[in-house]
């Protein structure tokens, strides 16, 4: 049963987020084992982790937008709990790749 209390853009950008939290988690992994990468997001901006939100926000502002055009902008048809497990989830293992990345390397 689908529930149609949320909005296109509710559910539009709480999917966005679940899926920045993973691609956040995914860039702090490349750029700690890409030097390169790292050195070309400090020089980017003033610091990498400033670069690193940057490209959060426009994901998050870009991918949210895209995902409430669908269904002929109508956005998204899943259901409160869904969208709720799936951010929520999203946001847990993009926690557990980076710390568990920290943890084996140190």
């Amino acid at each position: 049963m689908n529930d149609n209390s949320l909005g296109k853009y509710t559910v539009s950008y709480g999917l966005s987020l679940a899926i920045t939290s993973l691609l956040s988690a995914l860039l702090v992994v490349l750029k700690e084992l890409n030097e390169p990468v790292l050195n070309w997001m400090k020089h980017v901006t003033v610091h990498h982790w400033v670069t690193h939100g940057i490209f959060n926000l426009i994901v998050f502002v870009v991918l949210g937008w895209a995902l409430a055009q669908l269904n002929g902008g109508a956005g998204p048809k899943i259901t409160t709990k869904s969208l709720i497990t799936g951010f929520v989830g999203c946001v847990v293992i993009g926690g557990l790749i980076i710390a568990g990345f920290y943890l084996i390397e140190g």
